[in-house]
């Protein structure tokens, strides 16, 4: 199955980690996103889903939502679900 295409990285915050993704589709937490661009790209699984600060289970599409990242991403990173 091809990967789909569920977004980009808006923003990275370096310090804590976490990734500002906008997003084309839906999200939920336990899904298995990849992260690709810049010449690099890695898998992982979304422990926990941020709105505003806000933990919750689902994102939709258009969300702006934070994901704790295990890799540095750089914005404009483009997010696939696998």
């Amino acid at each position: 199955m091809a990967d789909i295409k569920i977004g980009k990285i808006t923003h990275y915050y370096d310090k804590i980690g976490v990734a500002i993704i906008k997003l084309t589709k839906s999200l939920t937490t336990g899904e298995t996103v990849k992260i690709v661009g810049h010449g690099k790209e890695f898998t992982q699984e979304v422990a926990s889903l941020q709105l505003e600060h806000q933990v919750i289970p689902t994102a939709k599409k258009n969300q702006e939502v934070g994901v704790k990242v295990d890799q540095k991403v750089k914005q404009g990173d483009e997010v696939y679900k696998v």
